[in-house]
């Protein structure tokens, strides 16, 4: 049994292991990637206080100001020409243009402007838009159907030229910088934010492509970029940060820049983007801090900038690990689960849940994300499964016992003890009861004419009769003793009117036996009939015997000698009871004095009372009213 149930127990941990593993692996799609993606976005807000942003990262906002001074887009190129020659002039580290000239201007001068600038500062870098096939073969790859490089006509090198593609994850969240793209021919092109994070980092932390292996590098560490070369990027700000009381980045509008109100030389020495910043614009994106709020694609260019230099990445553990946790997490709960039942298993649950928890937190301070949601979930499952088996096996031994004690207590006893919610206690409890001997006259002489499967058949018949009236009375059989029985009367349920329970169930099975004893005296010639004791008090009644071994559940006490004293002295057909038991049916019964008798293990005579019949009531109209009365109770 113990084996079968450990097989089973295996068995389900398999199944939930392989469950899970397989829903894991379907994708980054769902609604629990999306949970487990929330998770992340979390634990990695920052505080206020947390929140940095570098001061010599700069934006120069194309806002509805300058829009409303300038005109509206497209402006004429010479302007950006204008403002960058400014900035550059003035000592700007870098500057970057987030706005895409893939197309010839209308006006050639203005293009042409533009052409000089980029010639006389190389330190300006313009954007580069890779363009998706629509359909992509490979699950994890990025395939590209074409690129929009800056115009020829403004004649920008490749070391000028950053891409700006902003990658979302399924729920339109932007949570990861690609480091680099591929055109059509394979080379790789930099992400806008890994070509001015160079411009601030010594020139053994520059971050690079490296062919031969395939992987980028910051200095000589390797960046832990997925199969998209992708990795996690923090935030510094909140979506548009200039609205709220916190200090982002510092931003000026594009036209107060250009008129002189802001001097370039408040750039000098600063990383700056120029990008839009207007709603009109249509360059917003969600990301981790805000489900509704989004945030300009200049600033988050700011942001990928900030989490390049900082150096503070990311890894996310992938497949194998996530099985390994399913495995570990899930063989090991069903392991404790069998330990631990009922509120232990809930404790369990809520410990083991605590600690996967604190694990998770504790590698992401390593900068590791491990998966939560399958492993999690595969716990939860292997709980629920625990719960379930504990209770269809208590609810099955629950049921193989009470099917057990119902062959010694009636149903009715059984189901009230259940109700009640009382414990039948190890040991022994001090109870008021009446006991019940009974044992069959002239049971030797007819063993000695029938042959023994004759004598087991006449027995069983005679034991049937005894229990079926016990039950009847509401009666506990304890135990049969050869050809005898006893029964008890008050136990292990209370039952005030016990005495008269005993009585009645004795007289039903003198009724009972009738037949039975008529066909004995006619086939063998041996009138088998009973001999009944009865005796109510005290006494103690429990479970009695080993505890490691076995218990009998029975009562114990001079209240139970001095009974089965009584039925050794009754006559064949005789119900004998004391005198306890007679001054508590008093008045219910037809009642015959045999007067004082000596008796085994009493020093004095004790006073026997032979019941004869009920006195003028019918037996089912008492059986009727006893049952009204204890249900009414």
């Amino acid at each position: 049994m113990l084996r079968r149930k450990w097989l089973l127990t295996w068995f389900a941990g398999a199944v939930i292991c392989l469950f899970w593993s397989f829903i894991s692996s379907l994708g980054t799609g769902g609604s629990l990637n999306r949970l487990e993606s929330s998770l992340q976005d979390l634990i990695m807000k920052k505080t206020d206080v947390q929140r940095v942003p570098y001061d010599d990262i700069k934006i120069i906002k194309i806002d509805q100001d300058s829009l409303d001074q300038l005109g509206q887009f497209p402006w004429d190129r010479s302007l950006y020409a204008q403002l960058i020659t400014l900035l550059a002039d003035a000592g700007a580290r870098a500057v970057a243009l987030d706005v895409v000239l893939a197309e010839p201007g209308q006006d050639p001068q203005g293009d042409a402007a533009m052409t000089e600038v980029m010639k006389q500062y190389p330190n300006v870098v313009l954007p580069v838009v890779i363009n998706f096939k629509a359909r992509q073969d490979e699950v994890n790859g990025l395939l590209t159907e074409s690129v929009s490089y800056p115009a020829s006509t403004i004649g920008s090198s490749h070391e000028q030229q950053g891409h700006i593609n902003v990658l979302q994850d399924k729920d339109g969240t932007v949570r990861k910088l690609t480091v680099g793209l591929a055109n059509q021919e394979g080379l790789i092109i930099p992400a806008f934010s890994v070509k001015l994070a160079n411009y601030m980092l010594d020139k053994d932390e520059q971050i690079t492509w490296n062919q031969d292996d395939g992987h980028w590098y910051r200095g000589l560490k390797r960046l832990p970029t997925d199969s998209r070369n992708q990795i996690a990027t923090e935030f510094y700000t909140q979506p548009r940060e200039a609205m709220s009381l916190v200090t982002g980045y510092d931003s000026q509008s594009f036209f107060d820049v250009l008129s002189g109100n802001i001097p370039p030389e408040y750039y000098e020495n600063s990383i700056v983007l120029i990008g839009p910043y207007a709603p009109g614009l249509q360059d917003e994106y969600l990301t981790p801090l805000s489900t509704s709020l989004k945030m300009y694609g200049v600033e988050i260019h700011a942001n990928m900038v900030q989490s390049l230099v900082a150096g503070n990445f990311y890894t996310k553990t992938g497949p194998p690990v996530t099985y390994t946790l399913i495995i570990l997490l899930t063989l090991f709960s069903l392991l404790l689960f069998e330990r631990f039942t009922g509120v232990g298993s809930f404790i369990v649950y809520g410990v083991l849940t605590a600690a996967f928890f604190g694990i998770w937190i504790g590698f992401y301070y390593m900068n590791t994300f491990i998966a939560f949601t399958y492993p999690f979930l595969a716990l939860t499952t292997a709980f629920i499964w625990a719960v379930v088996t504990h209770y269809v096996m208590e609810r099955r031994e629950r049921s193989r016992v009470t099917n057990i004690f119902g062959r010694f207590v009636p149903r009715t006893v059984v189901d009230e003890m259940l109700a009640s919610g009382e414990d039948v206690k190890v040991g022994g409890q001090r109870r008021d009861i009446s006991v019940i001997f009974v044992d069959i006259r002239g049971f030797t002489p007819m063993s000695e004419k029938l042959e023994p499967e004759q004598v087991i058949q006449v027995l069983n018949e005679y034991l049937d009769i005894c229990t079926k009236a016990v039950f009847k009375w509401n009666g506990t059989l304890d135990k049969f003793i050869g050809d005898g029985v006893m029964a008890i009367f008050g136990a292990p349920v209370d039952q005030p009117n016990h005495p008269e329970l005993a009585v009645r169930a004795a007289l039903e099975m003198k009724r009972q036996s009738a037949d039975l004893e008529e066909r004995c005296l006619r086939e063998i010639g041996v009138p088998v009939r009973f001999g009944v004791g009865i005796n109510s008090g005290p006494a103690v009644v429990g479970n009695i015997g080993s505890q490691m071994l076995r218990l009998d559940y029975t009562a114990i006490g001079d209240t139970v000698n001095l009974s089965a004293r009584l039925e050794a002295n009754a006559k064949p057909g005789q119900i004998l009871i004391s005198e306890e038991t007679l001054a508590r049916v008093s008045g219910l019964f037809e009642t015959v004095t045999i007067g004082e008798i000596k008796v085994k293990g009493k020093e004095l005579p004790v006073l026997v009372t032979e019941v004869v019949r009920e006195r003028d009531e019918d037996s089912a109209k008492n059986l009727t009213a006893i049952k009204e009365g204890r249900e009414g109770a």
